[in-house]
């Protein structure tokens, strides 16, 4: 995994032919590795995505969610990745889907988009959900509800924590008890030590646009644990990167590690195969959203799905565009021969001809 990282846009995995739209300017560029977990691949996935969703947003305020599981529960997701972030999606699904339906608070079928994300500012293992919740829902005759609070406030936080925490208590003794998670791995009194606090649940107040929290929210849809611009320095034996220190408000810090502690803590941040990081649920679901969301834009007089002015351009996911060195716009374009590895990184490009 961490090799084939290492291999991002160079030689190793062969190279590409670009060329001008306008100029006729022709270069060569390094394939990418498109792995999930690479700080060079995510760019256009996390545009695309952004896009998607904006096609599915309603003229109602959103609220930014997160749950996050305590520090006594990182041994067994170090162990048992795959089992505890499954339980983590499903208990959040159940806190917002029971507290939706209750009339004190909304009393319909909400939906939720959620975003996997297993790492603090410092590479440490911090595993939580950063999630999207419209304020409102269908009930059972189809019709759209406001929350009571209109747009106001979601949950109280207190009670989102203590129906969280119960939830993934009850469903982690399940896991146990399956063998799922073998008992030998479980940490001596850690049931008694999960009451102990509580734990910890945020709720931002809303946007005041919908596209605003689609735009916060995407910056979380498709990032990993460190980001290039976020390394400072990297010898043979250390790298040097920028952290947020939250116990000084968010001061921006200065983290120096030994190379073989950092490829620690970013191997524990990748995801385990197949597991699907960004999930969509209730009225939100891919089962239910097409109807669901006709009959919320019916009922709050939208003809159609709302679209930013300022929107970019729809991406066509066969057409490569970048930034052209000579023209200066965004008009380069992948041309159909694809350099295999042997032949990757060519110094020239007399041989290749100019697209007429």
């Amino acid at each position: 995994m961490l090799k084939g990282l290492g291999s991002c846009r160079t030689a190793a995995l062969g190279a590409h032919k670009l060329a001008c739209t306008e100029c006729g300017q022709v270069q060569i560029a390094y394939n990418s590795c498109r792995n999930r977990n690479c700080p060079n691949c995510q760019a256009r996935q996390r545009q695309q995505w952004v896009q998607a969703r904006t096609g599915e947003l309603l003229p109602v305020s959103y609220f930014h969610l997160v749950f996050t599981l305590p520090d006594g529960l990182n041994s067994l997701c170090l162990h048992h990745p795959k089992v505890m972030y499954q339980l983590l999606f499903e208990a959040c699904w159940y806190t917002v889907n029971k507290l939706g339906h209750d009339p004190k608070w909304v009393g319909a079928q909400l939906g939720m988009v959620a975003i996997l994300h297993t790492w603090g500012s410092n590479m440490s293992l911090h595993p939580h959900l950063h999630c999207m919740v419209p304020s409102g829902g269908l009930d059972e005759h189809g019709r759209w509800k406001h929350s009571k609070s209109h747009g106001h406030y979601l949950f109280n936080r207190s009670v989102m924590g203590s129906v969280f925490r119960a939830r993934y208590v009850k469903l982690l003794r399940k896991a146990i008890k399956s063998g799922s998670i073998p008992p030998a791995d479980v940490p001596p009194g850690l049931f008694p030590r999960l009451f102990l606090k509580e734990w910890i649940t945020y709720a931002k107040e809303p946007f005041k646009q919908p596209q605003h929290v689609l735009n916060y929210i995407g910056r979380y849809s498709h990032s990993i644990a460190l980001n290039n611009h976020r390394i400072k320095k990297v010898s043979e034996e250390k790298v040097l990167f920028s952290y947020k220190n939250y116990k000084k408000n968010g001061q921006k810090e200065d983290m120096e590690l030994d190379q073989w502690e950092f490829i620690r803590r970013f191997a524990m941040h990748i995801v385990p195969h197949r597991f699907v990081r960004i999930r969509h649920y209730g009225i939100l679901s891919n089962r239910l959203k097409v109807k669901a969301l006709q009959a919320a834009r019916k009922d709050l007089l939208v003809e159609r799905p709302n679209h930013p002015i300022d929107a970019p351009p729809s991406l066509d996911p066969l057409i490569y565009a970048c930034y052209c060195s000579c023209c200066e716009r965004t008009t380069t374009h992948l041309l159909l021969d694809i350099l295999p590895p042997a032949r990757a990184g060519p110094n020239t490009t007399s041989d290749i001809p100019k697209p007429q």
